[in-house]
């Protein structure tokens, strides 16, 4: 049985007209929509042709379908990080970078959902150790509100590289690197570039730059603050940097998968989600 997982937004009035229009294509299509507990309770939806209610999320899945924004995408891209199920998401957030289609292409970008007509997009992540934490966009590290001023050094395979006074900075992935790296005024990197960049937020410095990590460097990140620093990983939290601790960054291939239709381009999806580029 063809069998795909969908998962949606927080709030479900945007995405339950939408998802029970799924629901009658995956029945036409003779494929059956996985929704978990969450899933059933917010939309309300009943067991029948096209879906199958308070089912369990598996990996044992063809596709991962996102009705959402780029918060919802990096949360499947998570789950199934390492699984090879691809993630075909629909905008229904601000931006949504990582998104396939918009929510106005939705009937005929559900068609080549369900039929498998697409592409693969296989995307890096960082990997944070001890203990192991996964980010397929970015890490954010930061001093906490009221607090003073952080002190940050990092290196690269044992060499230190500098100290910077500033709020935190910020390890991004080349998906990543259109986000809260960008905000920074870090590059953006093409996706199929490897590598990581980290860039200052809000640096106390005239030189400190955003600094492009090759993909076979081991980043390190020590806090020389007096107060912890608190560490999210793609944009959820995700515990601290005691004072005069580190914590050791590394970049991995192929961890997570977007499914795309085809002619689909990152220089496409950055004129259009960020303005026409400069001629």
């Amino acid at each position: 049985m063809r069998e795909i997982t969908v998962l949606t937004l927080r709030h479900p009035q945007d995405t339950t007209p939408a998802l029970r229009r799924l629901v009658q294509q995956a029945a036409a299509a003779g494929v059956t929509l996985r929704l978990d507990e969450e899933e059933t309770r917010k939309h309300g939806i009943e067991s029948g042709p096209g879906v199958e209610v308070n089912a369990p999320m598996k990996d044992e899945v063809e596709l991962c379908i996102v009705l959402g924004g780029d918060g919802t995408i990096l949360r499947a891209l998570q789950r199934y990080a390492g699984t090879g199920v691809p993630v075909f998401a629909v905008n229904f957030g601000e931006i949504g970078f990582l998104a396939t289609i918009e929510p106005h292409e939705i009937e005929q970008g559900m068609e080549h959902a369900l039929s498998g007509d697409y592409e693969l997009l296989r995307l890096p992540a960082i990997v944070l150790e001890g203990p192991t934490r996964t980010a397929m966009n970015d890490v954010a590290i930061h001093r906490r509100v009221g607090e003073r001023v952080a002190e940050i050094a990092y290196g690269l395979e044992g060499e230190v590289v500098g100290s910077v006074r500033c709020d935190g900075l910020v390890v991004a992935t080349p998906a990543g690197s259109t986000g809260y790296n960008l905000a920074n005024g870090g590059p953006v990197m093409a996706w199929g570039v490897e590598g990581l960049v980290v860039s200052f937020i809000a640096p106390h410095s005239l030189t400190a730059r955003a600094l492009v990590v090759a993909p076979g460097d081991r980043l390190t990140i020590r806090n020389r603050s007096r107060d912890p620093l608190d560490i999210a990983v793609d944009g959820r939290p995700a515990g601290e940097i005691p004072a005069g601790e580190t914590i050791d960054a590394r970049f991995v291939h192929d961890l997570g998968t977007i499914a795309q239709l085809a002619g689909s381009s990152f220089y496409r999806r950055l004129r259009e989600k960020f303005g026409r580029l400069a001629s």
